[in-house]
């Protein structure tokens, strides 16, 4: 399948702004059944400054900064990406989760690609008490992986609340969790946490999600969406596989991945700082279009 993805980020300022430098993730990431074919970003005001390296993770990170005044800025990016990717069962034969709990820790490698180094707490994921025990109902003794894992995201899909307006980035683990609302990335950060309380490695994804309309009903420009999701390393034999706890599906190919990383921090799209507006308003728009 091959699908032409574009990302339109905006900001409005109340008052002109004299100075901004922002860090772009929107390249899409090729590897796990992803392809990247195309990809490019416009930037309006144009910056005075771009680079661009990969990270540690293999995201390619852009640097931009504009030094001109500006109450408008847009990010016009589009990406072509081809996938191929099938998802094991959620009933598929996997290892028992507490021989890859055992072979995580003996990992040899630090690359971004080993399980040792999604294991720990991180920024946004602390690991804690109540979200490990609430997992550890999925995970039975010499329960297969790929069936528990399936089994945590099920629980997480039926208990907790979807609502955009409960929480921010900002929010704490803990809250979302004592609460049971939030949106994909409060979902994901939960099910990582419960995984890595349990010994377990589990990445935070970054990335766009293609949404179908009803039947019969035209498909809506910008009803797309960013999205995150959860890779659980499963063992050398399957390696990283996707589970979306938001929509209770392991990932196939309606979903497309920006970044990987331990966290939503790792991975965010667009982020940085600007100097001379107290206000702001934020609009993203986000088309997948499945070109064949």
């Amino acid at each position: 399948m091959i699908y032409d993805i574009r990302h339109v980020t905006t900001y409005e300022y109340e008052s002109n702004v004299s100075f901004a430098r922002c860090s772009l993730r929107l390249e899409p990431l090729s590897g796990g059944g992803q392809e990247l074919i195309s990809h490019s970003v416009d930037i309006r005001p144009r910056p005075s400054e771009r680079t661009a390296r990969r990270d540690f993770f293999g995201t390619l990170t852009e640097s931009i900064v504009i030094d001109t005044q500006h109450r408008h800025l847009r990010i016009d990016a589009r990406s072509r990406v081809k996938l191929s990717r099938t998802p094991p069962e959620r009933d598929a034969p996997s290892s028992a989760w507490e021989r890859v709990r055992d072979a995580a820790f003996e990992a040899t490698s630090l690359g971004p690609s080993s399980p040792i180094g999604y294991v720990f707490a991180s920024a946004l994921v602390p690991v804690l008490a109540p979200v490990a025990d609430y997992a550890a109902g999925s995970f039975p003794a010499g329960t297969g992986i790929v069936v528990g894992a399936a089994d945590l995201m099920r629980r997480i899909h039926k208990e907790f609340r979807y609502d955009p307006k409960a929480t921010a980035i900002s929010t704490p683990l803990r809250e979302v969790f004592d609460n049971r609302h939030g949106v994909c990335q409060d979902f994901a950060h939960v099910m990582i946490a419960g995984l890595r309380g349990l010994g377990l490695p589990a990445a935070y994804v970054s990335g766009y999600l293609r949404t179908i309309p009803p039947e019969g009903e035209p498909r809506l420009q910008g009803a797309d969406a960013t999205h995150a999701w959860v890779s659980v390393w499963c063992g050398e034999a399957l390696g990283w596989v996707g589970f979306d706890p938001t929509n209770d599906l392991l990932v196939g190919n309606d979903h497309i991945m920006l970044g990987m990383g331990r966290d939503f921090s790792d991975v965010s799209p667009v982020d940085g700082i600007i100097v001379g507006s107290p206000k702001q308003k934020l609009g993203v728009a986000v088309d997948v279009v499945l070109v064949e």
